[in-house]
């Protein structure tokens, strides 16, 4: 079993001793060896206190004060860090390294990328670069000289604006970068290759021109003109929407091929996976576009909400990644469909949030200990952390929301700020308290929220039950009932009309809604429109209060989540007296959709939301003593019958919104694309297989022929085979193209899946180095392939252990990010938990796992 390890925590947090107040650099870039100098002008704050500067794989070349060497007796070198002894009030410390860029597997640090030299410093990584105290809250301002080879590196980049260049005496060339704006070492960055770069420019409102740089390989720069419209709308609505402008000259993006994360914010030098950069008709889905939309947008969001704003320590990441989700959301929900919009943050949050509260991962928004931070990138940092931003929007309304924000942002502009802190601007700037909400940032778990009738009315009663994770207090769950906001509307069950609504503020154990029963029928309710807080919500309803909720309902999200429901129900088959009921159940289901089918007033793209059933796994959340092939078939089964019953109304659909003319990625279009595409999966899931046969060889551009491939891929039919390998061939020169073909075949419903994917891995578009080749492949497959993943042989989950702790001796943030795709083996049954527990028990007692991969494997076992 692993052996304990050290934690870090929030109680011990003390402001560091010192005061970083410039730091100038120097690079000498070379692959093997690359020479650093820097020199720190530091400030002593705290008397007596040594100066501990952190650093990993570095060789240590010389350390210099005010000029002199340091003699040896005031410095001590060990594997993390450099500590230097009796500095006084100010002094001038110069440290010189190496390191070894080309050897950097794990990409944190300063390493490689297709020849590249490319930099990933959040959380922990600028200690690869150079030994500096690693912590968001030592802000300084940074001057940055970079000299490389012109012949393999002409393109040389830093944060800030460039103020000189040229070519040095022995013919290499050099780029000095200065950003005015004082940064903790995470937001650092650096660039050096040959490049090609794609301009625009944007006028801020006060007049300013921006430069807009993109720099990709050479032969993708056809590829960038959708991120430079993306990022200008951006840089608009952030002005528009939250009041806040860009501050630099000049503001790049770099797209690498080998890249840990999405992005990353770097200021005023944001560095992209390539996957959320390049986007042409002929490789990108309206998927791919809008992801790019969304992701340009958060690190562009960041500028604010997370560099002129940091984070005190690690512990407040959700304060700059929650708020920027947030940000990033709404965005994304006033480019495209608000309604579409919603239901999908919420698919994502149920996904892969919901599945940590209830889990042996569970941790609150602001954690309190962690063993490594890299750990602590979760759904509930992120998505959850948006949902909390989310709520106080709701309470405050937009207007004092907005004055919030702008007070947060002004009173904290260059500092280094806490949730405690955003939660006052929200407090004060409204006239609100708000100190019970704030149990949303400190409490793990996710509330459930009973809805009962009682009499005319209704009835809320809210409890958290403990995490699984939870033991000692944290099990007592203590802390009382959260504040909530419950938007909802109710429905009079003889007439439909709309007999109340509002936003009641929940802030009891249990409280009554204040609704007004006089009418000719029985209330129907619908509760949290909107998804308006993070909670499971149960309410018993008839099969015609659903069905009456599926037809009707004013709100989109809650009349998608009724749907959602049926399609859970009706594939488990629960919540059904017998056969009879499930009978009625289908057909009413299938009559909804078939008038959501024939709305023309509905939006396409929310029909089809409608369309789309739950995968298989989001249904084995939903489960305890899971049967993964059951749950296959039954989803399965279900598809089939609705695909078929409506085969002549999907069939209609598709005609009528068939496209003529150029394709474009905006939302009308998009729109389109997906309802004709929903209706395409629903008739090859009814073994009609020729429209797709047909699309995927005539389509014009990556939706249409990525969907109809997606769905031959998905099923049993004989042409599965045929379009997989003619795709396969006709792509094979485009990377993140082939991509989406190994997550196909991980995706593989035939009994060798297992196999399949196995072989993949000798296979010429694979590379084990490359985090979105793993993802793509081994990550999908043990993420959505749940029948293949756990089979009841317990094949899969040993495949599993072996790639990862072959991947954690590369790259162990990888590796532990792997490990969550086991988060929920307690929800299985039988052989396949045990085998999922002998593979977790391996990887614990694995003798060089990295203390990223024990961290994650260990909480999950334990």
């Amino acid at each position: 079993m692993a052996q304990p390890q050290a934690e870090t925590r929030l109680e011990d947090y003390r402001p560091y001793p010192f005061r970083i107040r410039a730091v100038d650099m120097d690079f000498r870039l070379d692959p093997d060896a690359t020479r650093v100098r820097a020199r720190l002008d530091v400030e002593r704050v705290e008397d007596g206190a040594p100066l501990v500067l952190n650093g990993e794989a570095l060789t240590l070349v010389a350390v210099r004060v005010d000029g002199a060497a340091l003699p040896p007796e005031r410095m001590a070198v060990d594997e993390t860090s450099l500590t230097i002894d009796g500095l006084g009030a100010r002094a001038t410390v110069e440290i010189e390294t190496t390191c070894a860029p080309a050897a950097n597997t794990a990409l944190s640090g300063l390493y490689l990328s297709n020849g590249m030299f490319c930099t990933q410093c959040e959380a922990e990584g600028f200690r690869r670069i150079t030994y500096y105290p690693d912590r968001p809250d030592v802000l300084s301002v940074f001057t940055v000289r970079v000299e490389a080879d012109p012949a393999r590196y002409p393109v040389l980049l830093a944060n800030g604006d460039r103020i000189d260049a040229g070519d040095t005496d022995d013919g290499r060339r050099y780029a000095v970068w200065r950003d005015p704006h004082p940064k903790p070492a995470y937001l650092f960055a650096l660039v050096g290759g040959d490049l090609a770069c794609v301009e625009d420019a944007f006028v801020t409102r006060s007049g300013r021109t921006v430069t807009l740089q993109v720099y990709v390989q050479h032969e993708n720069k056809d590829k960038c003109a959708y991120t430079l419209d993306a990022l200008k709308r951006a840089m608009r609505w952030d002005e528009e929407t939250f009041g806040r402008e860009y501050d630099l000259d000049v503001f790049m993006i770099v797209a690498v091929d080998h890249f840990n994360f999405g992005a990353m914010e770097n200021k005023g030098l944001n560095i992209f996976n390539s996957a959320y950069v390049l986007a042409s008709p002929e490789t990108a889905t309206d998927y791919d576009y809008e992801t790019i939309e969304a992701i340009v947008a958060h690190e562009y969001f960041h500028n604010w909400s997370g560099n002129r704003v940091t984070c005190r320590d690690w512990f407040q990441l959700c304060l700059k990644e929650g708020f920027t989700v947030f940000r990033d959301q709404e965005f994304s929900a006033d480019m495209r469909s608000r309604p579409v919009q919603r239901i999908k943050d919420v698919r994502r949050l149920r996904a892969m949030q919901f599945p940590e509260d209830a889990g042996p991962l569970a941790h609150p928004p602001r954690p309190d200990r962690f063993v490594t931070i890299d750990n602590f990138y979760t759904a509930t940092v992120y998505e959850k952390g948006a949902e909390i931003a989310r709520m106080l929007k709701t309470l405050l309304g937009p207007a004092d929301f907005r004055k919030a924000s702008d007070l947060y942002f002004e009173r904290h502009d260059g500092e280094a700020a806490t949730v405690e802190d955003f939660v006052a601007a929200m407090a004060e700037a409204s006239g609100r308290d708000f100190d019970q909400f704030f149990r949303w940032y400190v409490s793990p778990g996710r509330p459930t929220v009973t809805i009962a009738r009682d009499g005319d009315g209704f009835v809320l009663h809210q409890e958290t039950p403990p995490p699984a994770s939870a033991t000692g207090k944290d099990a007592a769950v203590a802390d009382g009932p959260r504040h909530m906001p419950v938007v909802y509307r109710a429905y009079d069950g003889a007439t439909g009309e709309r007999r109340g609504e509002g936003v009641f503020e929940l802030r009891e154990t249990t409280a009554r809604l204040p609704i007004d029963p006089a009418g000719a029928g029985p209330l129907i309710l619908s509760a949290f429109d909107g998804f308006s807080a993070p909670v499971t919500v149960r309410q018993d309803r008839t099969l015609d209060e659903r069905l009456f909720l599926a037809r009707r309902n004013a709100d989109p999200f809650n009349r998608w989540d009724v749907v959602q429901g049926l399609w859970r129900d009706l594939a488990l088959d629960v919540g059904f007296d017998g056969a009879d009921a499930r009978a009625a159940a289908q057909s009413g289901f299938i009559e909804a959709l078939a008038d959501a089918l024939a709305d023309d007033a509905l939006e396409p793209a929310f029909v089809a939301e409608l369309l789309k059933a739950p995968t298989a796994a989001e249904l084995m959340q939903d489960v305890d003593a899971a049967d993964p092939d059951a749950i296959v078939a039954g989803r399965a089964a279900l598809r089939r019958a609705v695909g078929g019953a409506l085969a002549e109304p999907l069939a209609a659909v598709r005609e009528r919104l068939k496209l003529n003319g150029p394709y474009a990625p905006d939302a009308e279009q998009a729109g389109a694309r997906a309802l004709r595409n929903a209706a395409l999966a629903l008739l090859v899931a009814a073994d009609d297989d020729a429209p797709a046969v047909a699309q995927a060889r005539m389509a014009d551009n990556m939706t249409d022929e990525a969907a109809a491939v997606a769905a031959l891929a998905g099923s049993t039919r004989p042409a599965r085979a045929d379009a997989l390998a003619a795709f396969y061939e006709k792509w094979k020169g485009e990377p993140l193209v082939v991509n989406k073909w190994l997550g196909w075949r991980a995706l593989s419903p035939a009994p060798d899946a297992l196999e399949d994917v196995r072989g993949l891995l000798a296979h010429e578009a694979f590379d084990l180095g490359n985090p979105n080749k793993v993802r793509a492949l081994i990550g999908v497959f043990a993420r959505e392939n749940v029948a293949a993943f756990h089979r009841v042989d317990g094949a899969g989950h040993t495949f599993l252990a072996d790639r990862i702790l072959e991947i954690d001796a590369r790259n162990p943030q990888l590796a532990a990010r792997l490990v969550s795709t086991l988060e929920s083996w307690r929800k299985l049954a039988g052989p396949r938990r045990d085998s999922a527990q002998r593979a977790l028990t391996r990887l614990v007692g694995a003798p060089d796992a990295s203390k990223n991969l024990l961290e994650m494997a260990d909480r999950i076992l334990s």
